[in-house]
């Protein structure tokens, strides 16, 4: 199988690194080689955060390279519309439409970009936004936003969900087990 590519873009702290660890998981469980990459910008000041998740027969490097991504899984729009040129031209962003301000938006130097979505799908972007802090929140955490985009990316494989709930159960703590388990429902539902 030819190398697949993911990438998970957010901002520090969003949950982006349960998210790869739990598709390495899911994609080692089904027997394909996976390197994972963790990218961290200024994490703990809520920076850019950038994971790379590559898998197939045979993955020689975790690094993406642009136009390389088959999926780009974003928490936060500006962050998809960052990383859209490693985006390949029939990948699919699935982006969370939440808007988190940057340091330059907080500061009051630039206003935070209008319609996000519908730019990226007018450069050509195949773009699946949805509203995955409110699903976050029904499950009962809004930190739940990387279990919802993971539920999501889940309606574009072939996976089974008990496949995606055993790559859960290994990746989350047991006592968050179950909101997590229904924001990842949530997010295969919508």
């Amino acid at each position: 199988m030819k190398t697949k590519n993911i990438m998970i873009v957010g901002v520090g702290g969003q949950g982006s690194l349960l998210a790869s660890k739990l598709l390495g998981k899911l994609l080692l469980a089904r027997g394909f080689d996976v390197k994972v990459s963790e990218v961290h910008g200024m994490s703990q000041r809520g920076g850019s955060v950038v994971t790379y998740v590559r898998y197939g027969d045979r993955v020689r490097s975790p690094i993406i390279d642009l136009g390389e991504a088959d999926f780009i899984v974003s928490f936060e729009l500006l962050e998809a519309a960052r990383w859209t040129q490693y985006l390949k031209p029939d990948g699919t962003i699935v982006t969370n439409t939440q808007q988190i301000n940057p340091m330059p938006v907080i500061t009051g130097a630039a206003a935070y970009p209008d319609a996000l979505a519908e730019k990226m799908k007018a450069a050509g972007c195949r773009v699946d936004a949805f509203d995955a802090l409110s699903l976050a929140e029904k499950a009962g955490s809004s930190k739940a936003v990387n279990l919802v985009l993971m539920g999501r990316l889940s309606k574009y494989f072939d996976f089974s969900p008990e496949e995606w709930n055993e790559a859960i159960e290994q990746s989350v703590p047991p006592k968050f087990l179950e909101m997590n388990r229904e924001a990842f429902a949530l997010g295969a539902e919508s």
